[in-house]
């Protein structure tokens, strides 16, 4: 099962669309069994199961069907990558979701063989280390890179708006007026990007999904005091939300007396 678990680590999300939900997804698939793993932005379910529990699974579902939990696993796995790459699914295969307060179920109709295949991911809610090691450490790396590249942009258009100030402080004109730009203003750019309204999640790729999932984490989880700015009187006030296994929803915080840190 450690092979399950480290090779569900190095497989990319995808986005997951359904009748119902629309979804981000991450499988892997082998001879042995396979893990899965899903979220809503909210949410976040996980199952992994081994080739015994799919034999036995495959047999309740379809009684019909004799196959190998080989032959079985590799279905799946088209299967899967059928949805996750929006290509045709082998055997016309139809996938629907049952979303439940405690789990969230996959249902999956296709034909393996010639005869109807039946089956249904199983997921329950993720453990805090499952969601840390696939959502929040690589989502809060994305965003530390990200931060650095705007900050690396943000100062080359300022030398480029210092270069043409030079150009034009030497009697340098434009021939054509269309091409004239303002100079940048780098609190006015980050202040229209936060109050931007965002698109449903359905109309996101993936990393935009998962850009605004870490944006949803880290302004969900830390309440700035508005009575101690930092950049006046250098404290700041922070006040963290605990949630339970699994759940990304945000959580409306409590009164409580803020503490400070001189910063």
């Amino acid at each position: 099962m450690e092979e399950l678990e480290q090779g569900l680590l190095t497989q990319p999300w995808a986005r997951l669309q359904l009748p119902e939900h629309t979804l981000l997804a991450k499988a892997f698939i082998t001879g042995q069994g396979y893990a899965l793993l899903l979220s809503d932005l909210q949410h976040v379910w996980h199952e992994q199961v081994d080739a015994d529990t799919v034999s036995q699974r495959a047999k309740e579902l379809t009684k019909r069907l004799t196959a190998p939990p080989a032959a079985l696993l590799c279905h799946l796995g088209e299967l899967l990558r059928s949805q996750l790459c929006n290509a045709v699914c082998p055997g016309e295969a139809t996938i629907s979701c049952d979303l439940g307060p405690d789990a969230l179920v996959l249902h999956v109709r296709s034909q393996l063989s010639g005869l109807p295949f039946y089956w249904t991911f199983c997921c329950s809610p993720a453990g805090p280390a499952l969601v840390s090691q696939h959502l929040i450490r690589p989502l809060m790396g994305m965003s530390l890179a990200l931060q650095s590249q705007v900050r690396e942009l943000a100062a080359l258009l300022h030398m480029k708006d210092l270069q043409i100030q030079d150009y034009q402080e030497s009697g340098a004109t434009l021939s054509r007026d269309r091409l004239k730009t303002e100079p940048f203003e780098e609190n006015s750019f980050l202040e229209q990007f936060m109050v931007e309204e965002p698109k449903p999640a359905c109309c996101l790729s993936p990393e935009k999904m998962a850009l605004r999932l870490c944006t949803k984490l880290v302004c969900d989880s830390c309440v700035l005091s508005p009575s101690c700015p930092p950049a006046k009187t250098g404290i700041f006030s922070w006040t963290g939300i605990c949630r339970g296994p699994g759940s990304l929803d945000p959580v409306t915080p409590r009164p409580r007396a803020a503490h400070a840190w001189p910063v």
